[in-house]
């Protein structure tokens, strides 16, 4: 096998990175925008010693699971992946990956990974946009979109069928009204230009928060004229902000957000609460997928408790804490970032919590400290997942069970053999649909930590 050979090959299964799986002659192929049960014919196009990557030359036969993608942008676009699946399959396809994943790091351990619980919502449910914003040499012409998987080159995307109508019809108003406030483009090779990145928030409430992400130290007026057109233009946009990053950085937002006309924070109600969301909050994109989560974790404990005093590590704004308030003692909520602390000590004023601790610091130093003993710590850590020595102390603090809740498979799964080699039990593993389209899947894990011994 070389490059450029053209096969005949079969997709078997898809990885965890949502690429066709083939074997030719027993060695493994790759191929992205392929489904299980693709007859295809491809060129290699990368090639080393324990397996190759290839492209579509001729889809030969078509898997009985492939579609039309709704969006035309498709494979140009890389944020959906797997969009040319029917969903139904996606489902199956996520499950195995699920299940794979646990296959090459707990091999030997029972667990029945359970179907993924579906989004609510297949279109129109991610409600964060982050888009690039790039200036045409000749015509100086303001070009909004995507870049291309792998590189840095911008696609002018006009409608995403996954994100809101009206983020659609927000980018193309600041596409084409921009201009007449003379606000340039970004020049990502100069670092010269202005406007870099627009990111928008909106709630399922219909509320919109707009932000303008600049390479500037300062904004001038014309920002304010701006923002102010754009509240008139949008009834649903509640707030325009500025957010100064001057850096040359692949980082999209600093810490620096100002705003300019309306409110800085949209509301948005999961189950029977209120949150807020800013420009720099972490919250779910896809609100309805994440209240099936927060409903799944709300209803065991319930079932399974009565008070129970919870640990709430890596809270961000204590979404989780806030949630099962009702349903507990006393929640008490761990989280590094300080501006997510005073904005989840709002929201439990907000929402009348009196039974919950909030505290701004790292989770390590927080469980080596802590004296008191819960009935259940939620684990809700960044992808990168959580060191040992955190795993450690949750399962000194936790008399009961622990829910782990994870946006990566790998680091989950890696979590829990370390978990489970101190005497720990998975109950289950239940995946929830958070990235439709997408080979990303969130998982809920319970554990068992009332045998461990520490």
């Amino acid at each position: 096998m070389n490059i450029n050979d053209e096969l005949n090959i079969k997709v078997e299964k898809l990885s965890s990175e949502g690429k066709g799986i083939a074997r030719y002659n027993g060695f493994v192929i790759f191929i992205e925008n392929s489904c299980p049960e693709d007859d295809l014919k491809v060129k290699i196009t990368h090639l080393t010693k324990s397996f190759a990557e290839a492209e579509i030359v001729d889809i030969i036969e078509p898997s009985p699971h492939r579609i039309k993608p709704m969006c035309p942008m498709q494979k140009i676009c890389g944020s959906c992946q797997i969009q040319f699946i029917d969903y139904d399959y996606q489902i199956e396809l996520k499950k195995q990956i699920v299940e794979d994943t646990k296959k090459s790091i707990i091999p030997n351990y029972k667990l029945e990974i359970k179907t993924p619980i579906k989004s609510p919502e297949i279109r129109e449910f991610r409600h964060k946009v982050q888009v690039p914003v790039r200036e045409t040499k000749v015509s100086k012409r303001l070009l909004a979109g995507y870049f291309k998987p792998k590189s840095h080159e911008l696609i002018n995307i006009k409608y995403c069928p996954i994100q809101t109508e009206t983020s659609d019809k927000i980018i193309d108003f600041i596409r084409n009204e921009a201009k007449n406030y003379n606000i340039k483009g970004y020049d990502e090779d100069r670092h010269t230009g202005e406007l870099k990145h627009i990111v928008i928030r909106s709630s399922t409430l219909n509320q919109y928060l707009v932000t303008l992400v600049i390479n500037s130290k300062v904004y001038g007026e014309k920002y304010k004229k701006f923002a102010h057109a754009l509240i008139e233009k949008f009834d649903n946009v509640k707030g325009v902000c500025v957010n100064i990053n001057p850096r040359k950085t692949n980082v999209i937002l600093s810490e620096k957000t100002i705003c300019l006309e309306g409110v800085e924070y949209i509301e948005e109600r999961i189950l029977d609460k209120i949150f807020k969301i800013g420009t720099n909050t972490f919250f779910q994109v896809n609100p309805r997928s994440a209240e099936n989560i927060f409903k799944y974790v709300k209803d065991y404990i319930k079932e399974n408790f009565t008070s129970p005093l919870i640990l709430d590590a890596y809270a961000g704004v204590g979404a989780f804490g806030i949630i099962l308030s009702d349903i507990s003692k006393k929640v008490v909520s761990i989280e590094e970032n300080k501006s997510s602390v005073d904005l989840g000590k709002k929201l439990l004023k907000i929402n009348n919590i009196n039974n919950m601790e909030m505290h701004c610091e790292d989770a390590e130093k927080f469980f080596k400290k802590e004296k008191r003993q819960f009935n259940v710590t939620v684990l809700d850590p960044p992808r990168r997942g959580c060191t040992e020595k955190s795993l450690e102390n949750a399962l000194k603090l936790t008399t009961d069970k622990i829910i782990y809740v994870s946006c990566n498979p790998a680091t989950l799964f890696r979590d829990l053999k370390y978990l489970i080699k101190k005497g720990a039990k998975v109950e289950s593993v239940q995946p929830f649909d958070m990235f439709v389209h997408s080979y990303h899947i969130e998982n809920v894990a319970i554990i068992d930590v009332t045998d461990v011994k520490i």
